[in-house]
Order: C-alpha cells, then sequence, then structure tokens
C-alpha cells in the first residue's frame, strides 16, 4: 500500500532480511535510493539502505550486455566437469530457477548458511524435534530459555515483535514472562519487560555448553548430579532452571545455529531437543530455532521440495545425490575439486564468495567489490527491493510475500538462472 500524499513512500514493508520478517517497515524511495523511516533497526537499515553502484554485468572486468554474460556463463557450465552452484542467498523463485540449472547443469548446489543450518538439519533428520511458530510464542510462552545465543545482535526486534507485544491471545499479561539467558549475555536492553525487569543471565562459554545442557537435561530428567558447579555455573542455578522449565504451561527454548559456532555443536543442539520432548510428558515445551536471514531458510525448503533433500544436493549423476558432509561446498573448493562456481548472493553486499582457484561468476547485489575480479559478475535485483518474491521466516511456516519498492532495471536472480538454463 502507498501513502495517498506520495508514490515513494510505502507501508507496511517486509523485511527479508531479519529473519522474523517484520512486516511493519515504512520505506521511502526516491529514485534508487531506499531509507526506511519507521521500525527499522541495523539489520533491516543496512539491507535496505546500502547503496546501488553497478548496473551492467562485467565478463573479466569489461563491460557487457546481458545476453553475453549469459552466453558465458552458460559456455562455462556447459564445459565443466565439476561446477557448485554457491551462495544461494536468494528468494523462493531464485532457488527454484538454482534447482533447476543444478539439474540440468548437472552442479552441486550448497549455501553460503548450510554450517550453520546443518547443525540444525542433522537433528532433524537423526531423531527430529518439536518447534513451534512465531505467533504461538508470541500468544502463549511464559517462560523463554535462549541458549547460546545474543538475541539482539542478529534479531533486533525479537522481543519487540514476539515476546513484549502490547496484547496477546488468551488473556496472558506479557509482563509475566520470563526471560533466561544461559550462556552468552545479551548485548542490550530489548530482554527486560516493559514492566523494568531484566530477563536473568547465567553465563558460560560456549565450550562448555556440550556440558552444561547434557547436566540441565539430567536434571529435568530427575537424576542427581553430585558436582556443585558445571562449566562455571552453579549446579544449583541449574536446577532452578529445570524446575522452571517443568512448571512452565509453555515453555520455549529458543537457539541460533549460527551463533552455536563450535566444533559439533548439533550434539548440543539434539540435547536440547530430546529434552523437550521429555518436558512434553507433564507440561508444554518447544524450540525455536532462529535463522531466516537472506534466504536461508527457503532455499532448504525448496530444495526439499524440489529434489526430496536440502542443500548440499549433487546432480553429478544426473540424480539428486544428497551428502552432508561430501557435497559441502566450502570441502569441496578447499579440495581443488570444482573446477567452475555460480555464487548467488543478492541480498548483501557482503556475502562475497570465498577465495578460490575455480572460475568463479557471480550473480550479486550491486555494490559487490572483490578482491579478485571474477570472470563475470551480474549485479541483480534485490527481493523486496527491486522486485517482488517470496522468502521464509525462521519458523518455516510463513512465506512472505514481498513488494517491489523500485524500478531499478535490475534483473532477478530468477531472470538470470532461468536465461542461463535456457541457454544450455
Amino acid at each position: 500500500m502507498t501513502d495517498k500524499q506520495s508514490d515513494s513512500i510505502f507501508h507496511d514493508v517486509a523485511s527479508p532480511f531479519c529473519g522474523i520478517a517484520s512486516d511493519d517497515l515504512v520505506v521511502e524511495v526516491n529514485g534508487n535510493t531506499v531509507t526506511v523511516k519507521e521500525n527499522g533497526d541495523p539489520v533491516t537499515r543496512h539491507g535496505f539502505e546500502s547503496p546501488m553502484t553497478d548496473l551492467s554485468p562485467r565478463i573479466k572486468g569489461q563491460e557487457a550486455t546481458l545476453d553475453e554474460a549469459v552466453s558465458h556463463i552458460a559456455a562455462l557450465l556447459k564445459n565443466s566437469k565439476q561446477p557448485l552452484i554457491g551462495g544461494m542467498g536468494t528468494d523462493l523463485n531464485g532457488a527454484r530457477a538454482a534447482m533447476a540449472l543444478a539439474d540440468i547443469s548437472r552442479a552441486t548446489i550448497d549455501s553460503q548458511f548450510s554450517d550453520a543450518a546443518f547443525r540444525n538439519i542433522l537433528v532433524l533428520q537423526d531423531s527430529g524435534y518439536m518447534t513451534t511458530t512465531l505467533t504461538e510464542v508470541r500468544n502463549r510462552v511464559d517462560l523463554l530459555l535462549v541458549v547460546g545465543t545474543d538475541i539482539e545482535s542478529s534479531f533486533p526486534r525479537f522481543f519487540e515483535r514476539i515476546i513484549w507485544p502490547e496484547e496477546s491471545m488468551f488473556g496472558q499479561q506479557v509482563e509475566s514472562r520470563e526471560i533466561i539467558y544461559l550462556g552468552k549475555k545479551p548485548s542490550g536492553q530489548a530482554s527486560t519487560s516493559p514492566g523494568g525487569r531484566p530477563a536473568e543471565v547465567i553465563e558460560c562459554d560456549d565450550a562448555c555448553l556440550p556440558e552444561v545442557m547434557s547436566v540441565l537435561r539430567a536434571l529435568v530428567k530427575g537424576k542427581k548430579v553430585q558436582a556443585e558447579t558445571v562449566g562455571g555455573i552453579a549446579a544449583a542455578d541449574l536446577a532452578g532452571i529445570a524446575e522452571k522449565l517443568k512448571s512452565a504451561k509453555y515453555g520455549v527454548i529458543t537457539w541460533s545455529g549460527f551463533q552455536l559456532n563450535y566444533a559439533h555443536a548439533e550434539v548440543t543442539i539434539q540435547n536440547i531437543c530430546e529434552m523437550i520432548k521429555e518436558i512434553n510428558h507433564t507440561t508444554r515445551c518447544n524450540g525455536l530455532p532462529l535463522g531466516g536471514k537472506e534466504g536461508d531458510t527457503t532455499v532448504n525448503a525448496v530444495s526439499s521440495w524440489q529434489s526430496g533433500y536440502p542443500m548440499r544436493t549433487s546432480f553429478s549423476r544426473n540424480m539428486p545425490d544428497y551428502d552432508p558432509y561430501m557435497n559441502r561446498g566450502q570441502r569441496m573448493l578447499d579440495e581443488g575439486e570444482v573446477d567452475v562456481l555460480l555464487w548467488v548472493s543478492s541480498f548483501n553486499t557482503d556475502g562475497r564468495p570465498p577465495a578460490t582457484d575455480a572460475t568463479t561468476v557471480v550473480l550479486g547485489r550491486s555494490g559487490m567489490t572483490f578482491d579478485q575480479e571474477p570472470e563475470v559478475f551480474i549485479p541483480v535485483g534485490v527481493p523486496g527491493i527491486d522486485h517482488s518474491g517470496r522468502t521464509f521466516r525462521c519458523d518455516s511456516v510463513v512465506s512472505v510475500p514481498l513488494k517491489k519498492l523500485r524500478d531499478s532495471g535490475l534483473p532477478s536472480t530468477y531472470d538470470v538462472l532461468t536465461a542461463v538454463e535456457q541457454a544450455l
């Protein structure tokens, strides 16, 4: 909906940059300049307001037409023995086009966010988990346990929109909600209740979280713990958290796979998820994995629809071949297995391709800079700014519509990848 007095003011704009898909932004557009006027935060403002600089494709650093760039990419893929489609910072239609191109070119496909995403996906595949939605949290949660995650640094408006709304359903008083941080402390004050009650913070190093969560799970199950401290935390404090989880009417345990960045963090997440199942024997408790930024949830969903598998799927044998270890894009690049890298990053100019000897093609946001100029660079439009689209928020249940806000003339990732596919 546009303001009646100005076509350059857009209301109720959804953000593809924040993960929780805030859809109440007020955005002003003047030419190619975009400004978030209301309800912005550091993540969304950076996403919407990054300036445009590049308008034309380049081949080996020289300006070219889009048709020339597409033909050059098609020729590279046609002669490639092992192409890799990586980055995957794109919307739903862009992900569909990437999957179709991977199929016809026999490429392997992986996302720049996969290391974090697979800390959750591996748990889901191995033992399953019980998760909730943002709407359920907004209306039902009475205890939120945040594990190893500083929510505000990556999801600045999470507490404003989900935990401290002006009202919730079922007559719950949001002021009564209890917040506990276990691991990292919050970087700001957003977790403080509207009435001024701060979150409880129990700190420990990331390296201690596996042990801490194992003991917390044991305490939830009623086991006795002889140690007085675990990972620098008093066992009595963990026992208190266990009792609160068991007595809550609707407890939620949340974490960010991106921030749980240590070896075998998926085992810690599996411990969390199994503990949630056990709590549900007597009360209600659910998990909430936080993510969804810049298409990371979307691309795994689309890949699963199209091939039956998430990212890290290869079509080199002319069929979907999923392997979360062998098809890890960065491993393939490090081992010199890739001769052509097609990198997609339409949301963020910081999402540059990794250094590699492989011939590199970049479909990136205008303004992206490189230490080494790629073989082909095509500036593409940003979903939710330069063209309409859809993206999934972190709970994977809502496909958020994205509006076109300006006429930049840049093609979408879908347009370019589809043209390459047709050229093949």
